[in-house]
């Protein structure tokens, strides 16, 4: 992914002066907003991408757009612009809560499930993911009914498959063999 190492060193960045200002709470939120908006909107990620649209139109677009982020959000667009490099905002921002994360103790787990978990089940999921890491744990849901049933539980790079369809496939290698 073009950018990736350059959205990590102004994530560093950006993260270490909020940190120093105090503000890196108020931050990540922006950068959460961020990332899914551009995720969420084609023609502002099109728009960010654009090499025929101006500097200075992206600039006014990302202001309009996220003009009650913190200073130190709009300094980081403010440096972007002027860098050139204001198509990495999206990856910029999605670092950017991959280390705020990280400097909070706090880990993402992704658990993939046929239908929605409901709040008690979730709730087991974070004891057995808290159990696994040692580490605060962050469930994002998603839900793909391809699985059949069960779920697939990703933390880090730790994956423990426990689907239907998985199982399925397993029963299937099985009788082929034999």
């Amino acid at each position: 992914m073009a950018g990736t190492r350059a959205a990590i060193r102004y994530a560093k960045a950006v993260l270490s002066l909020a940190s120093d200002q105090k503000s890196a709470e108020a931050v990540n939120n922006d950068m959460k907003l961020i990332a899914n908006t551009i995720a969420e909107s084609k023609d502002l990620s099109e728009t960010l991408q654009s090499p025929v649209i101006s500097p200075s139109v992206k600039k006014a677009v990302v202001l309009e757009v996220f003009k009650k982020s913190d200073k130190t959000t709009l300094s980081l667009v403010d440096i972007l612009i002027s860098n050139n490099r204001i198509d990495i905002l999206g990856h910029v921002a999605l670092k950017y809560n991959q280390l705020f994360d990280q400097s909070k103790g706090i880990e993402l787990a992704t658990v993939t499930t046929a239908v929605a978990l409901t709040a008690d089940l979730e709730k087991k999921v974070l004891v057995k993911a808290k159990e696994l890491t040692g580490k605060n744990v962050e469930i994002e849901n998603i839900v793909d009914e391809s699985i059949l049933g069960g779920f697939i539980l990703r933390i880090g790079d730790i994956q423990y498959d426990a689907s239907i369809a998985n199982q399925l496939n397993k029963l299937k290698r099985e009788f082929t063999l034999n």
